[in-house]
């Protein structure tokens, strides 16, 4: 099963400890699994990128299978600009790729989001 993984606020140094591990895996000749992933800052810069009508479009798109972007448009009941531009932001994002013959699709079986709850100081 493919996952991207896409978390909100997660420290840049935290990121790195992961990373730092799976490349001593990768040194010492152990495989690790293959880990996809794209992070956010914070909420908003999340919300920029995945908008309701951006999910909607991946809902669909993982439903229908690969489409040109004029179909998932008329599937959508879009405008063809306002599809295009919101592919090309999610292509941006690893979220959405594009095959040979120019369809977008959706690699992933799954797109698990998390988003830390900070705690408060007791």
């Amino acid at each position: 099963m493919s996952v991207l993984e896409v978390t909100v606020g997660v420290p840049v140094e935290k990121k790195m400890e992961g990373f730092a591990a799976a490349l001593q895996a990768a040194m010492e000749g152990r495989t690790t699994a293959p880990h996809f992933g794209v992070g956010f800052a914070n909420m908003a810069q999340f919300g920029d990128v995945f908008t309701p009508k951006r999910w909607e479009l991946v809902e669909v798109l993982k439903a229908s299978g690969p489409l040109s972007i004029y179909a998932l448009a008329k599937r959508l009941g879009r405008h063809y600009r306002n599809v295009h531009k919101d592919v090309g932001a999610l292509m941006e994002w690893m979220v959405i790729e594009k095959d040979a013959d120019g369809h977008v699709f959706v690699p992933w079986d799954e797109i698990d989001v998390r988003l830390p709850l900070k705690r408060n100081a007791a």
